[in-house]
């Protein structure tokens, strides 16, 4: 199939893209990478009537690193994160987590900010911004701007909190201080570089005794937006972590998704990949931690 008919601006400055959408609404879309946006409209599973190409705007593309966190312009390449210097050390699990993400092609033109708004409720990225509370930055031309943290972006499947007339400038990812910090991050696809069947992600922190001080895992593909669970993660918090605990924990947490049927599994059989892999990743980041220098 082919994009039904649609009229196209490329937008000059931040400001020019903000008054194409407050004039457009609905009826527009914002195009970068179009990396997701482009087959969605190949398929007319998408239909806007107005393209606004933000793929010029250099102020967009920003990275700025600080001891406390990683901001990312919107526009930022996949690929310039997945190399970047420092990413290692300030962001180990979204380092960990973007290797998944499409194909090595794909990476060199999507973009940051384009896959986060897109919200495939198994986006890796997705995953990542909820399980580090990274914090959104969006701005109209008449509401002006406001943050979000990821637990009040993600609304759904494909649906955020972004209005029809707001561009997402930034993301802030927070960097943890400190050191004994382990992350790990796992994925099950029928191919590599497809969608995920399942996910799971998780940051852990421990003291020089090997107790958990700080901790936050999620799972993605398994509901209708990716999930992070607190609660369970609360009780983990000053414990030494043992793999019948991991296991344990995991389990929890995967009877709680609600994910879907289709050609490729079962939803039962999603809520077991899930488990498995959060088990997986539990035990893997909390050894990294354990094994990682004192400061």
């Amino acid at each position: 199939m082919k994009a039904a008919p649609f009229d196209y601006v490329k937008a000059e400055s931040l400001a020019h893209a903000l008054e194409q959408l407050g004039q457009h609404g609905g009826d527009a879309k914002l195009i970068a990478g179009g990396q997701s946006l482009v087959p969605m409209m190949a398929m007319r599973l998408a239909r806007p009537t107005w393209l606004i190409d933000i793929n010029q705007l250099d102020n967009l593309k920003n990275i700025e690193v600080t001891p406390s966190a990683v901001k990312l312009g919107a526009g930022v390449r996949q690929r310039d994160l997945e190399f970047h210097p420092q990413l290692q050390s300030h962001l180990p699990l979204v380092q960990k987590g973007i290797k998944w993400v499409g194909h090595e092609q794909t990476r060199n033109r999507g973009t940051v900010g384009g896959s986060l708004v897109h919200a495939d409720p198994s986006a890796e990225l997705a995953l990542a911004a909820l399980v580090l509370n990274a914090e959104f930055t969006l701005q109209s031309q008449t509401d002006g701007t406001r943050k979000l943290k990821a637990s009040e972006f993600f609304l759904g499947p494909m649906f955020t909190a972004v209005s029809d007339t707001e561009v997402l400038t930034d993301i802030a990812w927070p960097v943890w201080e400190g050191s004994q910090i382990g992350s790990e991050f796992e994925e099950t696809a029928i191919r590599k570089g497809d969608f995920a069947m399942a996910s799971a992600a998780c940051q852990i922190q421990v003291n020089p005794q090997g107790t958990i001080s700080r901790i936050s895992f999620g799972m993605g593909g398994v509901d209708g937006k990716p999930l992070t669970f607190p609660e369970l993660a609360s009780q983990l918090t000053g414990q030494k972590l043992s793999s019948e605990m991991a296991k344990e924990v995991a389990h929890q947490a995967a009877n709680e998704c609600q994910p879907g049927s289709d050609m490729h599994a079962s939803a039962a059989y999603r809520k077991y990949l899930a488990g498995i892999l959060l088990g997986r990743a539990l035990e893997s980041a909390y050894a990294q931690a354990c094994s990682a220098p004192h400061a």
